[in-house]
Order: structure tokens, then C-alpha cells, then sequence
């Protein structure tokens, strides 16, 4: 039973924000939160995260970029990465949580979700679409799962 997941990235203000809105979204009872692993602390989300979510009628209002602590990874059942890299790096800060750190692409085919910082809006679109479309897809995974 997953009841609390954290989605991570590099800075936590345009991938892993919009996918924990999205978990959000689609797992209402779940608790959902999200990190970075080198989180530009403090900081809102993108402008261009801000837009694209906007146009999807998905809000990241009140988002606040935090940095992800091994003590933080114990507080969730499940942590969701954007890329392999992600997956290692939380491997070696918190050991004890290697099974249960995976990609968010995993049912996508172990996909890495590029990051779209400081690239064009068509970027931030396409990125969304995978964050959207690997969002649903957890969600299905963890609804058949808590059946």
C-alpha cells in the first residue's frame, strides 16, 4: 500500500512539481509531495511549468522547491524519479529505501523524463505529456495494486 509518494528532480520547480500535482490529481487519497536533488530551495515553479500546467487546467500554485534529506526519503512508501541517474543518487543517500525508489517512466519502458529548464515552451509541452501520460499510468499501476 503506497499512501505517501515523493517525486524528485534536479531543481523541483518544473518536472517534479508538475508531476506530484498530477499524482495529485489522479490519486486524490494519496499523499503526494516532491523534492530536489539540488532544489533551488524556496523558489516557486517555473514561469514556463506555470503556463504549460495552466493551460492543462493543472494549477502549481503555492509550489515551493525543497531540498531532498536521506530523513525525508524514510517519511514516504514510495519515490518516483525522473531519470536513472536520480534513481542512483537517491540510492546513495538513503540505501535503505533502494526498493522502493523507481523511475516515474517506469511503466513507459524505464523512460527518463528530460528536463525542460531553460529550453523553449514546446519543450515544457512535450515534457508535460510524459509527466501526464506516466502519471496515469502510476495511477492505474497503484489503483490495481490497492484493489
Amino acid at each position: 500500500m503506497f499512501n505517501k509518494i515523493l517525486v524528485v528532480c534536479v531543481g523541483n520547480i518544473c518536472r517534479s512539481p508538475t508531476a506530484e500535482r498530477l499524482l495529485k490529481r489522479y490519486l486524490p487519497d494519496v499523499t503526494v509531495a516532491s523534492a530536489g536533488l539540488g532544489a533551488l530551495v524556496g523558489k516557486g515553479a517555473d514561469a514556463s511549468a506555470v503556463s504549460v500546467a495552466a493551460a492543462h487546467d493543472l494549477s502549481l500554485e503555492g509550489h515551493e522547491a525543497r531540498q531532498i534529506t536521506s530523513a525525508m526519503c524514510r517519511d514516504y512508501d514510495l519515490i518516483l524519479a525522473m531519470e536513472k541517474r536520480h534513481v542512483a543518487s537517491i540510492c546513495d543517500m538513503a540505501p535503505e529505501m533502494r526498493g522502493k525508489v523507481m523511475l516515474f517512466g517506469h511503466w513507459d519502458d524505464q523512460r527518463d523524463i528530460p528536463d525542460p529548464y531553460r529550453k523553449s515552451r514546446d519543450a515544457f509541452e512535450a515534457v508535460y505529456g510524459l509527466l501526464d501520460h506516466s502519471a496515469r499510468q502510476w495511477a492505474q499501476a497503484l489503483k490495481t495494486q490497492q484493489g
